[in-house]
């Protein structure tokens, strides 16, 4: 009903649901362009059958999140500072996804027994100062869960800074709302890295969003993922780079896409990447 779907786009929706979940919110939905499958809005969130192809380099999990994981849900790499798994739901199953082992898992959240162990894992090491609460999507989880998480890390004297890594500004803005930019504000600092792609977007509804986060207290930061066919042009770049600036969101990091399995499609030559921000200078 909303798109003119390809038979391509038909095929992959089914030969990949086993693996990989589909889920696409209404507004994200209303700013893909139903008749160009290349539509780079679309080509981050509808399936295609190039994710069925797998390459020989490619990972379950390229970042080794996994093999530093020394309790269920917490990446303990870096001495001082932790990324904190909360719920592996998310609005939109990016196709990119750097985690998409976790979605044959299904869509839960941490108990509150499971989140009590990892309290208790970062009580314990008093290096740890840096949280990074992430997922799936955290802020997916309700407004009381979400000020639970945050008031119970708080609680933890040496963790000085909080991180929440969240799309919602971009692929759900309306869940940015008052009750939340509150527990925000009463829990911070607080940082919100975000991942905007594309200009198309840098909506309206995008900019209140993250207009609302700041007048909270809340600095947002994006994290663009380079990705072949979507944003792989200075240009797309520049502009994206220019809209975020607009709606006072600081450029932060490019990522090159990651060896997940599925993604061959997506990546680019790290020339690439070079070239755009060689460009941007």
């Amino acid at each position: 009903r909303v798109l003119n779907v390809t038979p391509d786009e038909r095929r992959a929706v089914v030969e990949t649901e086993a693996e990989f979940q589909m889920a696409i919110t209404p507004y994200y939905a209303a700013l893909m362009d139903p008749d160009d499958p290349s539509c780079p809005v679309r080509l981050q969130s509808v399936p295609t059958m190039d994710e069925t192809m797998v390459s020989a380099v490619d990972l379950e999990d390229p970042l080794a999140e996994e093999r530093d994981m020394p309790t269920p849900g917490i990446t303990h790499r870096y001495p001082d500072r932790v990324l904190f798994y909360v719920t592996h739901n998310c609005p939109v199953y990016c196709r990119h996804c750097t985690r998409k082992r976790i979605w044959t898992l299904g869509e839960a959240a941490k108990t509150e027994f499971e989140l009590s162990k990892m309290f208790a894992y970062v009580r314990r090491h008093e290096e740890i100062r840096d949280v990074i609460v992430a997922g799936g999507d955290p802020l997916t989880l309700p407004t009381e869960r979400i000020e639970y998480i945050l008031k119970s890390l708080r609680r933890i004297p040496h963790v000085e800074i909080i991180r929440i890594g969240t799309r919602v500004p971009t692929v759900l803005p309306m869940r940015i709302d008052d009750e939340l930019c509150a527990v925000l504000e009463k829990y911070g600092p607080i940082w919100l890295n975000t991942q905007f792609n594309h200009p198309r977007e840098v909506t309206a509804e995008a900019r209140q969003a993250c207009d609302r986060l700041l007048r909270a207290g809340v600095p947002v930061n994006n994290q663009t993922v380079l990705l072949k066919g979507v944003n792989d042009h200075a240009e797309i770049i520049r502009k994206l780079n220019t809209e975020l600036l607009r709606a006072k969101v600081r450029p932060y990091y490019l990522f090159q896409c990651d060896m997940v399995r599925g993604l061959d499609h997506f990546r680019t030559r790290l020339s690439k990447g070079i070239q755009i921000m060689e460009a941007l200078r």
